[in-house]
């Protein structure tokens, strides 16, 4: 069993609190959306849109890092979220580091992860300016290091870049091979591969683009992602009659304006 009893009620505690937290605390960001109502002709699903679209805000990042840490602390010797990875940077690095993120932009080369880590380690690295870059999760198994960046389901172009330097600078922070990951929580094409257009090209996608299972059972091991699932639908279930009552009473109080 990938997840134990312990790490689902661990999970469920802390969905049940951000949701129990959302209802309570909501209030619709938008007053007025008068085209969107004129379509729908239905308060209660303009309000829905609302409060769903908010409650997708709520279930984010920050839920994303909790849960990864709790299914991932069993099966690591570290597992820390929001890990600051603090070193120096010299500007050969960050030449060769921009350098590759434009000859990916430009076409000119394929994002190649092992390439680019042989590059960035052959630089002149004995000066340089100090740099702070963020991990959303860090793991450590023996001498077996995971640098994580997690990110929603569709990311623009300029977010792909960003996290490309970024998964680059943390290789020239450490001065070592290490493992840097894109993680993506589920995969909003599926049955299909994930396939984002913004991707352009910036990713190693077998070594760096982590999506759904992958990601998933990479923390836990096989079944990780599926036990996850079942978690999420247990505090689906036990929450659709609060989470529709708040929607109805959204609904009710923005009658005037839809």
């Amino acid at each position: 069993m990938p997840l134990s009893d312990s790490q689902k009620a661990h999970i469920k505690t802390i969905l049940k609190g951000k949701i129990i937290d959302k209802l309570a605390n909501y209030e619709c960001e938008t007053s007025s959306m008068p085209f969107l109502a004129k379509i729908m002709q239905d308060s209660k699903q303009v309000a829905a849109y609302s409060f769903i679209h908010s409650m997708a805000t709520t279930l984010g990042m920050s839920v994303y890092e909790q849960v990864s840490k709790i299914i991932a602390a069993p099966h690591f010797d570290i597992a820390e979220t929001s890990y600051d990875v603090v070193g120096t940077i010299s500007n050969e690095e960050n030449t060769v580091i921009s350098n590759i993120i434009q000859e990916i932009k430009n076409g000119r080369r394929a994002a190649d992860k092992d390439r680019e880590i042989r590059e960035i380690l052959a630089c002149n690295s004995t000066t340089g300016n100090r740099h702070k870059v963020r991990a959303d999760l860090f793991l450590k198994k023996g001498t077996q290091e995971y640098y994580i960046e997690i990110k929603t389901a569709k990311p623009n172009i300029d977010v792909f870049s960003k996290s490309k330097q970024k998964l680059l600078e943390w290789v020239a922070l450490r001065k070592r091979p290490i493992t840097t990951i894109l993680a993506i929580p589920y995969n909003p094409y599926y049955p299909d591969p994930y396939s984002r257009f913004t991707m352009q090209g910036y990713l190693d996608e077998e070594k760096e683009l982590f999506v759904a299972e992958k990601y998933w059972e990479l923390l836990g091991g096989q079944g990780a992602y599926t036990d996850l699932l079942k978690v999420f639908d247990e505090v689906g279930k036990e929450v659709k009659d609060k989470i529709q009552e708040k929607i109805r009473l959204v609904a009710d109080e923005r009658m005037d304006v839809f």
